[in-house]
This record gives C-alpha cells, structure tokens and sequence, in this order.
C-alpha cells in the first residue's frame, strides 16, 4: 500500500519536500500520482495577516513607532533639546536652566560688602568659584537644595573678581560660564578717624569724635552704623558739626570710672556721592575720675574738684578787656611741659601794647586749638595773679596752681570759666559740646 508523500499542515501552510518545494500531490492506492489543486485556504489566511497588519501601522502611524528597537533611523530624545514646547512620546519637557549672578556680569563699582551670590532655577549647581584677579578665593558655600551659592567673606576695594560655575539642568547637561565684575576703586572709598583712641584714658566731659575723609550725606545711615554704649548705661547723641565731623555725648558728663564702647560697622555703608565706607571696628575709652575745674574772673580764683569734693583753690589771672577769656565749659585737650608762644599767632605785632614777642611757658594745658591754656603765668604777670586779669585769654597761675593742673588733671576734664566778658568758643575751635543745651544738640 503506497505512502502519503505530503499532507496539508494544520496551520494551513504549504508542505515543503526537503528542497524547499512545494510538493506536487497525493499517491494514489495504486502508487500513481495525482495532481490535486493548491490549498485556497492558505491563501485567505495570508491576505488576513496582511490586513491586520496595515491596520496597525495605519493606527500607529509608522512602523517605527510600533517597535523602534527594529527600525532603522534613531530616534530623536527628548532630552537632547531643551527648547520643545509641548511633551512628547518619549520624555516630558526639559525646562532651560536660568542663572541668576549678584552682581551682574560686566558690573563696575559693586559695593564690597554687597551679597555676592548665583541662584539657579530649573536645575542645580555643581561647581561654583570666585576668584579675584590676583588669584585669591573668596570662600562661599552652596545650600543643601544645591540652587544657591552665597559667599562668606566680604569683598574687597578696587579689586576684579570672576564668578566660575557650573549648572546642570533636568536632563543632566552641564553648562560651564565665567563672567566678571569690579568693585568700588580707591577714590570712592572712604575711611574714619575716632577720638578717644582706643584704650585711653579720658575725662568725664570728653565727647567722642568721629572725623571722616569723605564728606557725609547718607548721615541717618551713618549714625545708624555706629553703635556707642556705656557701663553706666548712659544714652547719647550725635551732633553733627560739618558733614565731614560728628560727635557723640551723653545727656550729662560720662559717670566717673566708666568704660565706653563703639562699634564702627561703616564697611560697606553709603556715605552718598558714591562714597563707600571701607572698615569695622570696635573701639573703646575708659573714664577716669570726675575733675571739674572753675575759673572766676571777677574772684580770680581757679578751684578744683575730684568725684565733686573740693581739692584746692588758687588765684588766677584771666584775660583783660580786650583778650577776654573764653566763657562757658572748655574741656582739657593736651599739656606740655614747656610751651612756646608767638604774639602774632593771635594777630598781634611790635607797636602794639599787647604784643608780647615770643616767649616759653611752664606747665600747658590746652583748652582751645586758638591758643587758650591753663599755664604757669610768667615772671612778669605773677605779682597780678588774684588781683587783676591781664592775660590774653590764658587762665594764669602760680607755679603751684599750674603743676598740680599739669600732674592731675588732663585730656577729657573740664574747666568751667564764668563771670567773664568773653563769648563762648567757637565750635570747632576745642570741645565746646557742653554749652549747647541738650535739646538743640540732640537734634
């Protein structure tokens, strides 16, 4: 009994002898061949896969899109470009980092004392530096959410400096920029003196000074920046006496054997003009005890105090009608052992009846930087002392009165002359503070 050569697979798919043809028929019972029409249901079943097919590509559009992996042209990311401005099938928007640097690039005069910082949005920072032109870093720090850089030290005057920094946005793409910016220069900064010094040892009626090389517009800001306190707990005010001078005292003298401190916070503050203070410092003065001096030029004596207990009274002689002696509260400022005086310092010359030449004087104190001192009077003017007033504004006394004045008393006491036909000092001529009544001076 013959053999099938070939049945129909069950899937419908041609039979294939084993080169690869497909085979011609069935054996008949006898061992012949008989030719049998090809399969039409095989034909049916492609045409179907053919039209699934095509329906799929049609809904998915293209055939990439149905499986990329196996097509041929790549496709494009969506993070490799930020500037799509709607998702697409792969990945969401990738927003565009935006820096933000204080100061701003190009930027000329910044204020040192000025924050200096870089704020990212829509990404990080990964590595920030700020360097100056000599090659001196400027320390800073990043904050934990890693968007902003703030720097630690201030700045410094006339100096370049060039911001360093990386940024990496939400795809991961770092961008590296450096851009540069200059300070304030050198003839808009502007600086300070204060007296007292700091560590000395004054009198209870000695204002602080502050003098300043740049003349003062910003002064409610200025003062703002100057912090004075007492251990006596005393509350003063400014007065300012020029734009480029201020004072500070209390209502009443600095308790006896006090300390006072300020505080100079004026780096960074704006003086007007363009003008930049350039430092801190904290300063402070003691106080010694409390010396009241009194000239009387109508007694002719001159009495001393400690801690308000009389300590010694002498005769003086003040100045005559035409030279009278400065009135109201002159504070000490400074003693020589020996002082030498010019007539015409004071306008005098030979002719006149008060000229008196050149001549030295024992044991000076200082109490205008017009000429006024408590000194030793002289040879010629000591039979007059505590009788008649002939000095050219001097308070005179004997050499006595003048040394104990020389050895005890000095820069912050206070003489206070009355009965005298002279006008009080000029204000800047001397420590002239406590004849402006507080009201007007703390204004």
């Amino acid at each position: 009994m013959g053999q099938h050569r070939g049945v129909e697979p069950l899937d419908g798919g041609e039979n294939l002898d084993g080169s690869g043809q497909p085979d011609g028929g069935f054996e008949s019972v006898d061992g012949s061949e008989t030719s049998a029409p090809a399969p039409k249901r095989n034909k049916f079943r492609t045409a179907a896969w053919i039209v699934v097919v095509c329906v799929i590509a049609a809904l998915s559009g293209t055939f990439a899109a149905m499986a990329p992996h196996a097509a041929s042209a790549a496709i494009e990311s969506e993070g490799s470009s930020g500037e799509r401005s709607a998702a697409g099938a792969v990945m969401p928007v990738v927003k565009p980092v935006s820096v933000v640097t204080s100061p701003a690039s190009g930027a000329k005069q910044v204020n040192p004392a000025a924050p200096a910082t870089i704020t990212v949005t829509d990404g990080s920072l990964e590595r920030v530096s700020l360097t100056s032109t000599n090659g001196k870093a400027v320390d800073g720090a990043l904050s934990p959410d890693g968007l902003t850089w703030t720097a630690s030290t201030p700045l410094e005057f006339n100096t370049s400096y060039t911001f360093s920094y990386t940024s990496q946005d939400g795809a991961g793409r770092a961008t590296s920029k450096t851009q540069s910016f200059s300070t304030v220069s050198t003839q808009n900064e502007a600086d300070a003196a204060m007296y007292p010094l700091d560590g000395t040892k004054v009198g209870v009626a000695q204002p602080l000074q502050i003098t300043f090389s740049e003349p003062v517009v910003n002064k409610a800001a200025v003062e703002a920046a100057i912090k004075v306190s007492s251990t006596s707990g005393q509350v003063g005010a400014f007065h300012w006496f020029s734009d480029t001078m201020v004072r500070y005292r209390p209502e009443n003298f600095w308790a006896a054997n006090s300390t006072v401190t300020v505080q100079l916070n004026l780096f960074g503050v704006d003086f007007g003009h363009g003008q930049i203070g350039n430092f801190n410092k904290t300063n402070s003065f003691k106080i010694g005890d409390k010396k009241v001096a009194v000239a009387d030029a109508v007694a002719h004596t001159f009495t001393v105090s400690i801690n308000d207990q009389q300590v010694g009274t002498w005769p003086d002689t003040m100045g005559d009608t035409r030279f009278p002696s400065a009135r109201g509260y002159l504070v000490l400022m400074e003693k020589y052992r020996v002082e030498h005086m010019d007539a015409s310092t004071i306008g005098l010359k030979p002719g006149d009846p008060a000229y008196y030449g050149q001549l030295d004087v024992n044991y000076a104190t200082r109490l205008t930087p017009s000429g006024e001192f408590i000194h030793q009077a002289t040879d010629s003017a000591l039979p007059f002392i505590g009788v008649t007033n002939l000095s050219h504004g001097c308070i005179g006394l004997g050499p006595d009165g003048a040394k104990w004045v020389y050895d005890n008393m000095g820069a912050g006491d206070v003489v206070q002359v009355v009965n005298t036909q002279g006008d009080y000092a000029n204000f800047d001529d001397g420590f002239g503070d406590w004849n402006i009544p507080w009201a007007q001076y703390a204004n």
